[in-house]
């Protein structure tokens, strides 16, 4: 297939079409049209980079290799519930490490792993500011964006049990 015209769908790509709208001519966009497709799909499918390239003329290499580049990109599916474990100096110097074991343990998943039931995606970010929080995580999820701080083994647990029991 690599020297094949790649063939996509519009109708599976509306959502994406005014960012293309706008950002398609523009050099230099290709960050900004990749962080809205993640956005709008969750992560980055072949599909999805298939699409931006005949849309913009990018070739998929270069696409797929600025989205293997930047940690910031998904190309596989999350859980229901992303959840940002900061690894941040204030967190590591105050058990992020412990909070991680417990995560793992609890949902039997590792860093980058999402559940069984793809209802949680555990991944370890760099620094998520809040350091007077430490340690601290960010659950992004479809109420939005909530952070634990002051985490203990049991409290991140206990919060990740309360955000599973709303359905």
């Amino acid at each position: 297939m690599c020297c094949d015209q790649i063939t996509v769908n519009d109708a599976d790509f509306q959502e994406l079409a005014p960012v293309l709208s706008k950002y398609g001519d523009i050099k230099g966009s290709l960050i900004s049209i990749l962080q809205q497709a993640q956005d709008i799909y969750g992560y980055l499918s072949l599909s999805t980079i298939n699409y931006i390239s005949a849309k913009t003329g990018i070739a998929p290499a270069k696409i797929y290799g600025v989205a293997t580049f930047y940690t910031q990109f998904r190309l596989e599916p999350i859980g229901e519930y992303l959840i940002m474990l900061c690894q941040g100096t204030a967190c590591h110097v105050n058990g992020a490490a412990l909070i991680e074991e417990a995560i793992s343990e609890h949902l039997n998943i590792a860093d980058g792993e999402t559940t069984e039931d793809n209802k949680f995606t555990l991944n370890n970010v760099a620094c998520l500011g809040c350091c007077s929080l430490a340690p601290v995580m960010m659950v992004k999820g479809p109420e939005g964006e909530e952070t634990f701080g002051n985490l203990t083994k049991e409290s991140a647990v206990k919060a990740i049990e309360q955000i599973r029991a709303r359905g």
